[in-house]
């Protein structure tokens, strides 16, 4: 398997069961609605262990440019290969959030509130005020690559055999700093899901909350280069 499909299959396996845990809590008449925050973190750390497991071999497993960004900035990974990765990862969360669609898509006919809809693609702040906004995501984010970092020893992605500490990372992050922002830390884990939400015929939808999509953007890859940064001139041994 080539770099380039193992990064959209493994992103389009983490969103699939990522954004799918949140429809499956948030939309009407499903089996898991109203399961909470819990149901919520833990089905987005498997949809990670998921994803790191099937593309690590093949690519290393980044399925986010904030990811590949860090590593290109840390120097183990060539900027060549930068913009081919993020198009793989753009792609693969576009898909898996077509399958999310797919999937319970009764569900979306049956769910009436349009912001439960949007919520199952993309990240939605509990409190909108964008300096604090983008702030949470920078930390998180920052928190996140770091600790990658230090599990990958490091290498230049993830890999297979680091998919559960990776997965036991995004948990953490998910029940301690998600609740401000919903934890995005991954730009194509919000811009592609938010593509898909602006063009599928979903009755109902509303708008994809294009105003706030730059911080999810912005964030992770600010809190990213910084975790580099940070570990260049400190960390690094």
């Amino acid at each position: 398997m080539s770099p380039f499909l193992a990064e959209i299959i493994g992103t389009a396996f983490l969103i699939a069961l990522g954004d799918g845990v949140v429809a499956n809590v948030v939309l009407s008449r499903s089996k898991g609605n109203q399961g909470g925050w819990i149901v919520i973190t833990m089905g987005w750390a498997m949809a990670v262990f998921v994803g790191v497991f099937c593309a690590g071999q093949y690519s290393g497993a980044h399925l986010n440019p904030a990811v590949t960004i860090a590593l290109a900035v840390k120097g183990s990974f060539s900027w060549s290969l930068v913009p081919s990765y993020i198009a793989a990862q753009m792609l693969g969360a576009m898909l898996g959030a077509g399958l999310v669609w797919l999937c319970y898509k009764k569900h979306f006919d049956a769910t009436t509130d349009a912001a439960s809809k949007l919520g199952v693609f993309c990240t939605i702040p509990a409190i909108r005020t964008p300096g604090y906004n983008f702030l949470t995501e920078f930390i998180a984010t920052l928190v996140f690559i770091l600790a990658v970092f230090y599990i990958t020893k490091p290498a230049s992605g993830i890999g297979s055999l680091d998919a559960l500490p990776v997965a036991f990372v995004v948990l953490a992050i998910g029940l301690s700093l998600g609740g401000p922002t919903g934890y995005a830390i991954n730009p194509a884990r919000d811009l592609g899901p938010r593509i898909m939400h602006a063009i599928l015929p979903i009755s109902g939808k509303g708008g994809s909350d294009w105003s706030y999509a730059w911080i999810p953007i912005a964030g992770p890859i600010a809190g990213a280069v910084a975790a580099a940064v940070i570990y260049n001139a400190f960390l690094a041994s």
